[in-house]
């Protein structure tokens, strides 16, 4: 597991509706289109599924500073793990250990589901969020292209 950060002194809860706007400004800074109607929805689909949840790190303000998105990916090709969907901090307050207490949260809820791996996909020109990602414990397992297809219906 990570080791946590000692600057955030906020706390991390689970997402909820009313913070839809703020999560879907923060996704925006990652290059992320969406609409907090969107994000909303995301969230109370979340709430419904055991398999998986957004977090926030909410300052002592009260303030949304970042987010990270987790479930359970299942294969026959091996055993279950979770996968980090999404983690963003706002742009002015990274490097305060934010990212780190994120990333500790979503390693516990995948111990509470009983995975005992996690990962994720970063994009190729995110370097700093790379560095960021080895400096906690992950390591870069393979490289790969991303294909998706539109569906009609």
């Amino acid at each position: 597991m990570s080791t946590p950060a000692t600057k955030f002194a906020g706390k991390i809860r689970a997402a909820e509706a009313r913070d839809a706007a703020r999560l879907a400004e923060l996704a925006m800074q990652l290059g992320y289109p969406t609409t907090a109607k969107e994000i909303a929805r995301r969230i109370e689909e979340t709430q419904r599924s055991s398999e998986s949840t957004v977090f926030v790190a909410q300052l002592a303000g009260g303030e949304i500073a970042g987010w990270i998105g987790v479930f359970v990916f299942r294969s026959i090709a091996g055993e279950p793990r979770v996968e980090i969907s999404g983690l963003v901090v706002d742009e002015n307050l990274r490097s305060q250990g934010i990212g780190a207490k994120l990333l500790v949260r979503a390693e516990q809820w995948a111990c509470e589901k009983g995975c005992r791996v996690i990962g994720l996909r970063c994009n190729v020109i995110r370097e700093r969020a790379h560095v960021f990602y080895e400096r906690h414990g992950y390591q870069h397992a393979k490289t790969q292209k991303s294909f998706r297809k539109l569906l009609k219906g």
